[in-house]
């Protein structure tokens, strides 16, 4: 007998449909499968034959062949344990085969028969709404997690012998409903670090909300103790909160990875990766052999902050240069392809030299001018051009210490940068892939970012004495531009050029 369930495989935060085909006939007992499956397929002939035993079914002692369709493309992960199982059960008559056709099938089994949760549920159950399919059929755990997706039937099952109930009584079965979906974004978490912890720092203050307001990307540049990372740590709790394409967009992602801690519920804060300075590129990135989200992707819609920025390899570091200009990664491997989004904002911190103390009023710097240009060559020119703010972060005096009231809450910075995202977003009006500054295309800077004979004339002086690039200026425009918009400016005027021009601290350095 031969019967065939229909499963899904990822590819990138995508999916694709794939057929599981069941052919049981007569032959020496024994399993083969076909269709590139990994180790976790091919070991889940043992497991399914054992949970087939132990949930009170047959297991049929003749040849069964398995073969995954299309066969050209690789199948990984433990998913496709409960497709194979109801294949088998269909193929010897144990199971009812009429609902086959109509539904993706996903889990993976237990030795007992129960069904355990799988990573990349989302983006299966949104590919398979777009192909027209009724419904899922997968673990209990996971249910919520798919019915996030409108207009798909989600039955979530504990055991195969829910799953075998449900094919011959479907009528006894209603799917699972998830409501309010907006209303889970809305109760966004107030788990944040505060600004309020900060004591005086005003101009790093300001240009960590003009980052917030534009998506610009920041470095901090101080010696030890001045505040950075606690500055940087503090930057998602002064961002607007995520819509629910974005939501939804960023848990696709960590659904995919398999970092969902709350299945059945969306993403509702904007991601923040922070990872260590011995990260390898892939790891930043993505990869693997199988490719996965790396570091910049999980960031997506958020931020990617890189403490100790000078420690990180060099060759480590170039491989943000194509997404920060993009928004994308392409990961290339020999069988296939896959792009993954990758619109975050670079937080970086790092000290003024090897020693941390270059520029410092209190203490004095050991290193020699050689060791600190050594120092800033780990970090080329090009990185450089595209992170817009360049903070110089100073140690706060004894007094500002002790004496130094505690700064504006996040929420009121909020607010502000709220409503400056939404003046951007007013006049984006049209281009559907703009949601802040720093995604201004050139085509747009004419229209948007119009100067006056004395801004120009002050742009001009900046590009010839800091010997700005093509690139650098156009981010100093668009950070002018956030600039008014926090002004609730409509046009740009000397005064907005003139401080974004005094956010290229390492340009002024060099």
């Amino acid at each position: 007998m031969l019967a065939r369930v229909w499963s899904a495989s990822i590819v990138g935060i995508d999916a694709v449909k794939v057929g599981v085909e069941v052919d049981v006939s007569g032959g020496l007992p024994g399993i083969v499968i076909l269709g590139l499956p990994d180790a976790a397929i091919q070991e889940s002939k043992e497991r399914v034959k054992a949970t087939l035993k132990n949930a009170g079914f047959a297991f049929p002692m003749r040849k069964i062949v398995i073969n995954l369709t299309p066969a050209d493309l690789r199948k990984e992960g433990p998913c496709f344990d409960l497709p194979i199982s109801v294949g088998i059960l269909a193929a010897s008559e144990q199971v009812s085969a009429d609902l086959l056709g109509d539904y993706l099938f996903l889990g993976e089994v237990s030795l007992d028969g129960s069904l355990r949760p799988i990573a990349g549920v989302l983006p299966i159950a949104a590919t398979a709404q777009k192909m027209g399919i009724a419904g899922l059929v997968l673990p209990i755990d996971n249910a919520q997690e798919a019915a996030v997706v409108e207009g798909l039937a989600v039955y979530g099952c504990k055991n195969l012998s829910e799953v075998v109930d449900f094919l011959n009584n479907p009528g006894l079965y209603k799917p699972m409903r998830l409501d309010d979906k907006v209303e889970m974004l809305n109760t966004m978490s107030l788990h944040f670090a505060d600004l309020n912890d900060v004591k005086g720092q005003a101009h790093a203050r300001r240009a960590l909300e003009i980052a917030a307001a534009g998506g610009h990307n920041l470095i901090f540049v101080g010696p030890p103790g001045s505040g950075k990372t606690m500055l940087a740590r503090r930057l998602p709790g002064i961002l607007p909160p995520l819509e629910f394409a974005e939501s939804l967009e960023v848990t696709r992602i960590h659904s995919v990875a398999g970092l969902l801690k709350n299945r059945g519920s969306l993403v509702r804060d904007r991601p923040f990766r922070s990872p260590h300075h011995s990260a390898s590129g892939p790891s930043l990135v993505g990869g693997g052999s199988f490719p996965r989200p790396g570091e910049i992707s999980l960031a997506h819609r958020g931020v990617l902050f890189l403490d100790e920025l000078t420690e990180f390899k060099r060759d480590v570091l170039e491989f943000l240069r194509q997404p920060l200009e993009d928004g994308y990664v392409t990961i290339s491997r020999t069988r296939q392809s896959v792009m993954f989004p990758a619109q975050f904002t670079l937080v970086a911190s790092t000290n003024p030299c090897p020693c941390g103390y270059y520029g410092d009023t209190i203490q004095q710097c050991t290193c020699s001018p050689r060791q600190r240009e050594q120092y800033w060559a780990k970090l080329s020119g090009p990185l450089m051009d595209r992170i817009d703010l360049q903070v110089a972060v100073n140690r706060l005096k004894p007094e500002e210490i002790t004496q130094q009231p505690m700064g504006e809450a996040s929420l009121k910075v909020r607010e502000r940068v709220q409503q400056a995202r939404d003046r951007a977003i007013t006049r984006f009006q049209g281009e559907s892939n703009l949601r802040c500054n720093a995604q201004i295309q050139s085509r747009h800077l004419q229209r948007w970012c119009k100067l006056d004979d004395a801004s120009r004339n002050l742009l001009e002086a900046a590009i010839r004495k800091l010997g700005l690039s093509a690139r650098a200026s156009d981010r100093i425009l668009k950070v002018a531009r956030t600039i008014a918009d926090l002004a609730g400016d409509d046009e740009l005027k000397a005064n907005h050029v003139a401080e974004a021009i005094q956010y290229r601290t390492i340009d002024r350095m060099q």
